[in-house]
């Protein structure tokens, strides 16, 4: 039964994220970010996780799908919005843009 393209996404949000092991890593390309930087190029150019070769994206998901403190952090955000701290987890530290 197809509810229509809203009805499918209720509840679920959109993010692109960078995945550095260092915080102080993170935090310089926070700094890059702000200052001009793009998103997708410095996921491409930085991030570990195998998302980067999307420029970050990681699609839409729901809660429960990502770890604790990621979520927590995803779903704080509003659309167009990026982490200005890192986000620890047990993969390293994150920054996220949520996207949708």
């Amino acid at each position: 039964m197809d509810m229509g393209k809203g009805k499918s996404k209720a509840g679920k949000i959109r993010a692109s994220h960078i995945l550095v092991e260092k915080h102080s890593q993170a935090l310089e390309i926070i700094r890059k970010i702000s200052e001009g930087a793009d998103f997708k190029e410095m996921a491409r150019q930085y991030s570990t996780c195998p998302s980067k070769k999307k420029g970050g994206d990681l699609g839409w998901f729901g809660r429960g799908q990502m770890v604790p403190e990621f979520e927590r952090a995803a779903f704080a955000l509003n659309v167009g919005q990026m982490t200005h701290e890192p986000v620890k987890t047990k993969f390293g530290y994150h920054i996220i843009k949520r996207t949708g």
